[in-house]
């Protein structure tokens, strides 16, 4: 694909320039068209999401887009794999879903459980043999990720095996990226961006883990600098409070930073699924030139006026 970059940033700067009023007299049936039949459907108003739309879809009485498939699934899961009629999975997800889920709240509850014991006990015995039951904690931890690794992996399915009528579908492309970041520039052939992206994330994310440290680090010296009178560290209340609040906007900046790359990738995904098949070749010439521009009907009040023509030939 080759763009000429001078001609497309003419063009963008002379929409932006142009007003908008100015628009409705290049249009040649502007004083002819009838606005009053309301009964054509162009779409508007129409809701982003439909229950009914939805579960019309998953009965096979209608046909879907992508969105509507994977948006209603993220809440019914298992409904991506009705619609794609891939019933067999459903036991799989469900019991997936049962069993890990299920499974951590129980190895949670240990882990809560032997807390509290601990805790009693130490109150009335700093020297009681009791213990903290970690491994149930760190299995009940264990479980929820694979929970969560379940949900992901319907999501995912469901987008892969969604059949579109298209052989490149933008929808894919986006949803892969919510998914996956970087799996929306593969799936568009676009390799070279992936790791540009998961070095901008992975940079973010190594800024907040340090900014994070930082923060907590300055924080418990403030603690102890306020509450403990013994307390005779290098920083002082005023020094410790100060750092701590730099920090603690630091780390902020970092999660708005990962939240941009992601949106920005997930973005960079649609938007060149859609242009990839768009071209411009050495045909497209542009041609501006003075004008005089003159209403074409009697009824219209403007009078005629001096502008601007610009040809595109392609």
């Amino acid at each position: 694909m080759r763009i000429r970059l001078p001609i497309l940033s003419a063009l963008i700067a002379v929409l932006l320039l142009v007003p908008a009023q100015a628009g409705a007299q290049f249009k040649s049936d502007a004083f002819s068209q009838d606005y009053s039949n309301g009964e054509e459907d162009n779409g508007e108003g129409k809701p982003l999401f439909s229950l009914g739309e939805y579960f019309r879809g998953l009965a096979h009485k209608d046909t879907l887009k992508i969105g509507t498939v994977i948006a209603g699934s993220s809440v019914f899961i298992g409904g991506a794999q009705i619609y794609n009629r891939d019933y067999w999975k459903l036991p799989i997800i469900y019991g997936g879903l049962g069993a890990t889920v299920g499974l951590g709240f129980y190895y949670r509850k240990q882990y809560t459980t032997s807390l509290e014991a601990y805790n009693a006990a130490i109150e009335l015995d700093p020297d009681a043999p009791y213990t903290v039951n970690d491994k149930a904690h760190l299995t009940s931890k264990l479980l929820f990720a694979g929970g969560a690794l379940v949900y992901w992996g319907a999501l995912m399915d469901g987008t892969i095996r969604f059949k579109d009528e298209r052989d490149h579908s933008p929808g894919k492309a986006t949803i892969y990226s919510i998914l996956v970041p970087g799996l929306g520039q593969a799936y568009n052939g676009e390799y070279w961006k992936i790791p540009i992206y998961w070095g901008c994330l992975v940079g973010a994310y190594h800024y907040w883990n340090i900014n994070k440290t930082n923060y907590e680090k300055y924080r418990r010296i403030y603690i102890a600098a306020t509450e403990d009178p013994s307390y005779s560290g290098p920083f002082s209340a005023e020094t410790a409070v100060y750092y701590r609040d730099v920090f603690r906007e630091y780390r902020d900046y970092s999660v708005l930073a990962m939240a941009a790359f992601y949106l920005i990738q997930v973005i960079d995904a649609n938007v060149f699924s859609y242009m990839r098949d768009f071209e411009v070749t050495d045909d497209l010439a542009v041609k501006i030139r003075p004008t005089v521009i003159t209403p074409n009907t009697q009824w219209a009040a403007a009078p005629s006026a001096m502008g601007v023509s610009i040809g595109l030939r392609f």
